[in-house]
């Protein structure tokens, strides 16, 4: 290729080029910008035929071409206030939603001039803790409360009041905190098989951890390969916590497709896609939309060969991935007994039955681990060190968390992935036996996400699950919905067996009963080719979350 190149660069006739340039600079000039354009898109396509292939390039430019059309119908007149105004009308929906009803509520947008007695306040906080019409502990819902039982309440909520005003920013004022933080990493070290000289720390949840990780490897590859305009290579399926990485250090996110019948990461485009600029490789065990466990071990080879980092998403498998083989399920490669993985985080506020806020980021060397920190040493107010993104962190989450390793201990874990697992073949082999239902990929841990054959919408048997009391999750390309299922999701695994088969039946009957609800919403949502109108939309939805 260098010599090709050579060979044109010479073939070109530069006093021709610099003539052209002094004697008409406009018409230069606008040459150079069609030429850069021109090459821009070039490699644009190229990349996007060797990651997506040719019908999915096709795709690809078609949903551009309609994304930006839908963009300029927004700046014309007429057609783009009816667009803002549907945006709007939308908005407004979600902003009454989020007013749920509290008896007796009085609300307080200001600081009370005088202080309020503890039964006042308590009794305020009792109602709306109990407010809205979800039931969690019904065990009806996906995920969201990774409940370790009410004795492992009792016993967190005892640690958060003894370190309640604990900081593990000063060690020397809290060095037991400190201890017990430390603790925490080597426990999920030894649970993740870390080899000699392993470390981690924690942080406040899996995006941090994973934010921190993706830190850590491009700060490394700047130090030790030179890179200067780094990449990251992940699946499309993926945590979104990547693409934030992404944002937030301002690196290119190279967003790798999936096999469409496995889920797993399409390990010929990562081949493809990783090259010179590549500081992370990204595999999931297991990923949040499907539970599907990438091939660690292929994305390890890849990393090795290009002298580059692995990271392990282990967030949602946390503590039921590494008990599968001793449960009697088949397991994956996943750890750091995988020679090529760098860097795994898992949260211990899933199904570690930590209280939330609490994840770990594991790191195989502390060469590696130094690159996540920051240190400043010229500041005025002193000599500053901090392991992650916060400063001062909640000494009480940390007391919490061990309080749970030590209560479960790797007996309770296995009988807890006993249990989820078993819970999640289960309602998994119900969901195959139905005609009308598929499920996505081939799930391994605790999570199950099927959707419905044509032409069935499975957002509207969604709906219907809903009316019996269940909230399942909605997802998109392809449009599914998934459980996953927790300790309290076990005693109702026949409830939902019965109610699934009684929401199909019941869609089938009368397919427009639901035809308004989730599946006009999601359904429009996927199809909407310009994801800023969607963007708009989700940061309504965040507006909502602060109105008073």
């Amino acid at each position: 290729m260098p010599q090709v190149l050579s060979k044109a660069v010479g073939y070109v006739d530069w006093q021709g080029v610099i003539r052209s340039a002094i004697n008409n600079p406009s018409r230069f000039l606008g040459n150079a910008v069609i030429c850069y354009f021109a090459a821009w898109y070039t490699i644009r396509l190229c990349r996007s035929l060797a990651v997506q292939g040719v019908v999915g390039t096709v795709k690809y430019i078609f949903r551009g071409a309609s994304g930006f059309l839908v963009r300029q119908m927004r700046f014309m007149p007429g057609t783009g206030g009816i667009i803002d105004k549907e945006v709007q009308k939308t908005i407004k929906s979600i902003e009454e939603s989020m007013k749920v009803p509290i008896p007796n509520d009085v609300p307080h947008n200001t600081i009370p001039d005088q202080g309020v007695s503890d039964q006042v306040i308590l009794e305020q906080m009792e109602r709306r803790r109990n407010a809205g019409e979800v039931d969690w502990e019904d065990g009806m819902i996906s995920g969201v409360v990774y409940h370790g039982g009410k004795d492992m309440v009792e016993l967190t909520n005892k640690a958060y009041a003894m370190f309640n005003v604990s900081n593990p920013l000063h060690p020397e004022v809290f060095p037991g905190l400190r201890k017990m933080e430390a603790e925490i990493v080597q426990m999920v070290l030894d649970l993740y098989n870390g080899p000699p000289g392993s470390c981690g720390t924690t942080t406040s949840g899996g995006t941090e951890s994973i934010i921190m990780a993706v830190r850590a490897h491009v700060v490394w590859a700047r130090n030790h390969r030179g890179i200067r305009s780094p990449n990251i290579v992940f699946p499309v399926t993926a945590h979104a916590a990547f693409d934030k990485a992404a944002e937030y250090f301002n690196i290119e996110a190279i967003r790798v497709p999936v096999d469409p019948k496995t889920q797993k990461v399409d390990i010929n485009a990562v081949k493809r896609c990783v090259n010179m600029d590549t500081c992370l490789i990204v595999g999931s065990a297991v990923t949040y939309p499907h539970g599907v466990a990438d091939d660690i071990e292929a994305l390890a080879q890849i990393a090795k060969k290009y002298k580059t980092g692995l990271h392990v998403d282990c967030c949602l498998g946390s503590f039921v991935i590494p008990f599968l083989e001793e449960a009697g399920y088949p397991a994956p490669a996943f750890d750091f007994r995988v020679d090529g993985v760098t860097s795994i985080s898992c949260d211990t506020h899933k199904y570690g039955f930590a209280p939330k806020g609490s994840s770990v980021v594991m790191y195989r060397s502390a060469e590696l681990r130094h690159c996540q920190y920051y240190t400043i040493t010229d500041w005025p107010g002193g000599i500053y060190a901090s392991p992650s993104i916060a400063g001062s962190r909640p000494g009480s989450l940390i007391a919490g968390c061990w309080a749970a390793l030590m209560k479960m201990g790797k007996d309770g874990y296995l009988k807890s992935c006993r249990d989820i697992v078993g819970c999640r073949i289960k309602i998994q082999e119900v969901i195959e036996k139905m005609p009308e239902l598929y499920v996505i990929g081939d799930p391994c841990t605790s999570v199950v996400s099927f959707g419905a054959h044509e032409p069935h919408n499975i957002f509207s048997i969604m709906d219907a699950m809903k009316s019996r009391g269940w909230h399942l999750s909605p997802l998109q390309f392809p449009e599914c919905v998934h459980l996953a299922c927790t300790l309290l999701t076990v005693p109702v695994a026949d409830k939902f067996a019965k109610d699934i088969r009684d929401s199909v039946d019941e869609v089938k009957a009368n397919p427009e009963k639901f035809a308004k609800g989730s599946a006009a919403i999601y359904g429009t949502a996927v199809a909407i080719p310009d994801r800023t109108i969607v963007s708009d939309i989700c940061n309504g939805f965040i507006d909502s979350l602060y109105a008073v």
